[in-house]
């Protein structure tokens, strides 16, 4: 009898094979936590335990399940800026950025010319230590 060859999964078969899975409860808000982000889920499954399946190296996405049934998609929550757009827009159009309180570049910068500016004049050292140190001493 002839050995028939292995039979090979699917790529759908594989790729739920390699998926992660964790378990988390549902806020009241319809939001649950996983490594560190919040994610948006069905509404319908505030306060419920449920099942996040995922690939991990892709987070963007997760699916939900309760009881082993698919209940829909876990979506990161974006949370935007907290300043009416109309607000924000016209405070960028009007005025410059303020300048930081303490400006340290310009300080040192500041600092360095004033060292740099003064030369050195050469012709008005002397090395009087050096001709102390030869003379011969009464």
């Amino acid at each position: 009898m002839a050995s028939a060859p292995y039979p090979t999964a699917a790529p759908a078969q594989l790729a739920e094979a390699f998926r992660w899975e964790e378990t988390r409860k549902v806020r009241k808000n319809a939001t649950i936590s996983l490594f560190g982000a919040i994610y948006c889920v069905p509404e319908h499954l505030a306060g419920a335990t449920v099942e996040l399946v995922f690939d991990p190296f892709d987070l963007g996405v997760l699916e939900v399940r309760r009881g082993g049934a698919a209940q829909g998609l876990a979506v990161p929550l974006v949370i935007g800026p907290h300043v009416h757009p109309k607000a924000q827009a016209a405070a960028r159009a009007d005025q410059p950025p303020p300048p930081p309180a303490i400006d340290y570049l310009a300080m040192v910068e500041a600092e360095h010319r004033a060292a740099t500016r003064r030369r050195i004049n050469y012709a008005a050292l002397t090395d009087d230590s050096h001709h102390d140190s030869h003379q011969e001493m009464p």
